[in-house]
């Protein structure tokens, strides 16, 4: 079966074609994406711009040409913090749903946290035990920990690495700026740790999203085109080295560094500030990195209603 998934994230517009059926990974196909920055392109009342909505529009009305060339027989979109949060979200998705006919389902902060715990679940299995699992995205920092497929205990906090960029005014980034963005990371973060902590400690804490990938690559992981099955790990000792660097660092400086993207550079920092945050006050010496997260948390989940109880009987009698 091949599926489409509509993106719709603080940083990029991503539709992905994959192929797949119930108890099998979902394999890509075809990738359709642009950076459109929605969480950016908010004006003075934080309504996302006449411009920004007419991007979306176009790259929604794109996916679907992509979707009917590449054979889609289900459509999957969603949208998160950007939409979620903006103060025309409602208007937004009304003119999205009349000029493209697409009605976007937007996720709350804990659906995120759940279905991304859910991919993580699925790629490394129930041999990891009690899992805790990081997602840092454009908007907001999804943290979920639990031993099943749904996480105990999942929350969202407004920590993306593009919204907390904006504290970040200039190419290099001002040290009373950077303080008090550090302070505000940590304060929010230390809200939350105690309901974590009191499930005890993780036996695997992994990391999932772009900004964690580019994280780990920027410490030493294997690159890209590797491929997605070669183990990847950030350790704290290799992020806190690095974030006095970015400090000091230019956005086109950052842009350099290997696994950087020029698009994400500016993001970085803050990113950057958010994981160490979250590594030291959860106390984690290292995460894996997953390659999947919320788009195939979306896929498993559609896979998993296909397959009804009638399917699993059938299976089990032969």
């Amino acid at each position: 079966m091949r599926l489409g998934v509509l993106d719709v994230g603080s940083n990029t517009v991503h539709f992905l074609v994959v192929d797949a059926h119930p108890g099998a990974a979902p394999l890509p196909a075809y990738s359709h994406k642009a950076e459109l920055r929605l969480a950016e392109l908010l004006d003075d009342d934080g309504a996302i711009t006449r411009s920004g909505v007419d991007k979306l529009v176009g790259m929604v009305a794109s996916s679907i040409r992509v979707a009917e060339d590449k054979g889609v027989v289900d459509l999957l979109p969603f949208a998160t913090s950007a939409v979620r949060e903006a103060a025309n979200g409602e208007a937004v998705l009304r003119r999205v749903a009349e000029e493209t006919g697409i009605e976007l389902r937007v996720l709350s902060g804990q659906d995120e946290a759940r279905l991304t715990f859910l991919a993580v679940r699925r790629w490394f299995g129930w041999s990891s035990g009690r899992l805790l699992n990081l997602d840092i995205g454009g908007g907001s920092l999804e943290i979920g920990c639990g031993l099943d497929e749904q996480p105990d205990v999942a929350c969202s906090l407004p920590l993306g690495a593009g919204r907390l960029t904006a504290r970040l005014p200039g190419d290099v980034a001002d040290p009373d700026d950077l303080r008090e963005l550090r302070r505000h990371i940590r304060a929010e973060i230390a809200q939350v740790a105690g309901e974590f902590a009191r499930m005890g400690t993780p036996d695997h804490a992994v990391a999932t999203s772009k900004t964690f990938k580019q994280l780990a690559r920027m410490t030493g992981a294997a690159p890209a085109d590797a491929g997605p099955l070669v183990p990847r790990r950030l350790t704290r000792s290799g992020l806190s080295a690095w974030v006095p660097r970015l400090s000091t660092m230019s956005v086109a400086e950052r842009a350099q560094i290997p696994g950087v993207s020029e698009g994400r550079a500016k993001q970085l920092l803050a990113g950057a500030l958010v994981a160490d945050a979250a590594m030291d006050l959860f106390g984690l010496d290292e995460l894996d990195i997953c390659p999947w997260a919320l788009r195939e948390g979306i896929i498993l989940r559609r896979l998993d209603a296909m397959d009804s109880p009638a399917d699993r009987r059938a299976a089990l009698t032969g």
